[in-house]
């Protein structure tokens, strides 16, 4: 199983970026999938997921109305629309996929991508 986060970059603050996350090894269609971010001296925390299915989305408040995840089950993939990007978004970013019952707790997935990171300038 591997997954492989790609679309990070440095972006001034305002701006857009979209994240993707190819999964292989697995049929993930009924999986959760994720995206975590961790910046520097920081813990690891919960940004976004999407239920496999329904496809039903949570984020974490601070990107709420700004981030939009969402997911191919046909080729595999995931994705993280981010607008109105800050300096605070600043992280790296990592996808992540399991058979989870609580969402936002990183231990409870199984597989993650390698982190993809992003930079805001002000």
């Amino acid at each position: 199983v591997q997954l492989q986060a790609s679309g990070g970059g440095l972006v001034q603050a305002g701006g857009s970026l979209r994240l993707s996350c190819a999964a292989s090894g697995r049929t993930f269609s009924a999986y959760v999938m994720a995206w975590f971010r961790q910046a520097p001296e920081k813990e690891r925390e919960f940004v976004a997921a999407i239920t496999g299915g329904f496809g039903i989305t949570r984020y974490a408040d601070s990107v709420k109305g700004r981030f939009t995840i969402s997911r191919d089950n046909t080729n595999n993939m995931v994705y993280l629309q981010m607008n109105s990007l800050n300096p605070e978004d600043t992280a790296l970013y990592y996808c992540a996929t399991g058979t989870v019952t609580r969402i936002s707790v990183d231990s409870e997935y199984a597989w993650w991508g390698q982190g993809t990171l992003v930079t805001v300038s002000s």
